[in-house]
């Protein structure tokens, strides 16, 4: 714990004094014509809160206020952008004398892009299907910037997951044809916002300077080029935003503003991870507070959201980023950890700017009851989120258990039926993402002991229930990995992402026959949805499973898709009669991977095996 500035940092390093002969300014830059047209920009230099701090003039902006702060390193500038503001560039300036003064740092004020809603800020909904990346570990596609001279990690090791690897923006532009091919509409990104840190920094999620892309990734250009490239295909962008931390080598945990920047402790505490205590009515308050305020990591300092310097940082940057790069999504990082009244306001400031771009949060919690809580439920509650959509966590674990545990009473896929039943506590139920693993988890294909008809089942389900499907960079190959013994292993390369690589599974000839038999089940399914208005939009009418068989449809008044599931370790016969609410109008059936039609009558189903058919007259 050292002493900074007159107060107290609660880190595992000792701070330095912070020099440089620049001001830098955060944002970077703004826009005309936004509705958050009161701007507090961040100017950072030595000293320059012992200044006098002032604009040139700028016809249609007012400085409102010069804020100093604790920290003579800060000033926080209040200035108000009018309508009737054209671009340019606005000079902050320090004044040397009462008649002379000197600029010190310029803001330039941009044109907006087009109207959001036609190429950007679209929304990710349930008509879309998700592939998320880990840059680093996906392809290599320019090979100059795998190291970057100065930043504190060096590495460059492809033979230990503890090390960079070298993938790259530019290497995820190279495959965006693969990923079309694939039935892809979305990308989800781990952040790529650098991580100036010492080690483990492949996985983007301790910023070090929220205005700068990390360049080993490629840096703004090669950004602004995939999402450009991306649009044009007719996908979208999600970003990942973390609200809730920082990294230890951020610029504001190096030389903090104020005292109260971070939330901090006499001594380190770490968060206890327990959800519960946000929402507990008997909860301790003490708890509660060791939630939301204790650290993630020692490496990841805890923001004071309740600060409201802190609290306009972070919604501008939100804006910022639509509006630079033209996101269309946002997903928000360790989203119950965060302060939840802040995160309604920013929640709110961007569907203010933005109206169709849509947000759903990590909320890594057990129980329907706690996932809801974190997003817009039909509860009447004191604290009401508006947060869209949440991970579905719920919902992962009851496919988990529904192909990896046998069926019971409340156990097996039992548990995916319950879970989906409680749905009712959702304000929309579609908006949640649907998922079998992340960047956090162990691959599905290892969850279910590497069976392939356990695996095809769990795409099949996932591709079909409710909600905005997402899959991890990967599983439509054969794709291994646990935790245990560490994360890293969840995160290997994709094959053919280096020029080095034995196999390019990118292509059919570099592909096994497992691997082909994933990606063109998928990819058949993942097609299939992109037109199926039962699948994307449509109802869901479910049948409580019997003897591990679980029976559901998906319709509306132009399709109707049935979905059988057969989660036992034995053949099933399936009675048609048991479900004619739903088929009395229909005939036939077309099976959507297999394209053969047949009448609807009673079949058998494999064990561990599920079908998809579209009904027909």
């Amino acid at each position: 714990m050292k002493k900074i500035a007159g107060f107290l940092i609660c880190i595992a390093f000792t701070a330095h004094s912070f020099a440089q002969s620049s001001v830098k300014a955060y944002p970077t830059h703004w826009w005309t014509g936004m509705k958050w047209n009161k701007v507090q920009v961040m100017l950072h230099g030595k000293d320059i809160g012992k200044k006098t701090i002032d604009i040139l003039p700028y016809a249609g902006i007012n400085l409102l206020k010069i804020n100093k702060v604790e920290n003579p390193n800060y000033v926080f500038a209040d200035i108000e952008i009018s309508s009737s503001a054209k671009p340019g560039k606005l000079s902050f300036t320090e004044a040397v004398s009462s008649e002379i003064s000197k600029i010190i740092v310029e803001f330039n004020i941009k044109s907006r892009r087009n109207a959001p809603g036609t190429e950007f800020a679209q929304g990710v909904t349930s008509k879309d299907f998700i592939y998320l990346i880990m840059p680093d570990r996906f392809s290599n596609g320019d090979e100059s910037n795998d190291r970057i001279p100065g930043m504190r990690d060096q590495t460059l090791n492809r033979d230990t997951v503890f090390n960079r690897h070298g993938g790259d923006l530019k290497g995820i532009q190279n495959h965006l044809g693969y990923l079309d091919d694939l039935g892809i509409t979305t990308l989800w990104l781990n952040p790529v916002i650098i991580n100036d840190m010492p080690d483990r920094t492949e996985h983007g999620y301790a910023f070090t300077d929220h205005y700068t892309i990390d360049p080993r990734l490629g840096g703004e250009k090669a950004y602004h080029e995939l999402i450009d490239a991306a649009h044009k295909k007719g996908m979208k962008i999600i970003q990942d935003a973390v609200y809730n931390h920082v990294g230890l080598y951020h610029i504001t945990v190096q030389d903090p503003p104020m005292k109260d920047w971070l939330n901090q402790w006499p001594v380190y505490t770490n968060t206890h991870y327990k959800d519960q205590t946000i929402f507990d009515p008997y909860a301790s308050m003490d708890q509660r507070k060791i939630m939301s305020d204790g650290w993630f990591t020692k490496q990841m300092p805890d923001l004071n959201e309740n600060n409201p310097y802190v609290a306009n940082f972070l919604i501008q940057h939100a804006l910022w980023t639509i509006e630079e790069f033209g996101i269309d999504g946002w997903r928000i990082d360790t989203y119950a950890y965060n302060d939840l009244v802040f995160m309604n306001r920013c929640n709110k400031a961007i569907t203010d700017e933005y109206p169709k771009v849509t947000s759903f949060g990590e909320t890594w919690v057990h129980g329907v009851i706690n996932q809801s809580y974190f997003c817009e439920n039909n509860f009447d509650i004191p604290f009401k989120s508006n947060l869209n959509g949440a991970c579905d966590f719920q919902l992962l674990w009851g496919i988990t258990d529904a192909l990896t545990k046998d069926f019971g009473w409340d156990d097996g896929v039992t548990k995916l039926y319950t879970t989906l039943s409680q749905d009712f506590v959702y304000k929309d139920p579609t908006r949640n993402v649907v998922f079998l693993d992340n960047h956090d988890m162990s691959r599905f294909y290892s969850v279910v002991n590497e069976n392939m008809d356990k695996y095809l089942s769990g795409l099949s389900w996932l591709l079909t229930t409710r909600g905005i499907p997402q899959i991890y960079y990967g599983d439509e190959i054969v794709t291994p990995g646990t935790t245990s013994p560490s994360d890293g292993y969840v995160r290997l390369d994709f094959p053919g992402g280096w020029k080095s690589d034995p196999a390019n599974k990118f292509t059919i000839q570099g592909r096994t026959q497992k691997d082909q038999e994933i990606f063109q089940h998928l990819a058949t399914l993942a097609n299939f949805r992109k037109g199926s208005s039962a699948l994307t939009t449509g109802k869901l009418m479910q049948y409580f499973p019997e003897d591990g068989v679980y029976v559901y449809f998906r319709y509306d008044d132009r399709q109707t898709i049935m979905v059988v599931m057969n989660t036992a370790k034995e053949e099933k016969k399936i009675n048609m009669s048991k479900y004619t609410e739903r088929t009395k109008e229909f005939t036939q059936y077309k099976d959507v991977i297999t394209k053969s039609v047949g009448p609807l009558n009673d079949f058998s189903l494999g064990s561990y095996k599920t079908v998809v058919y579209e009904l027909l007259r």
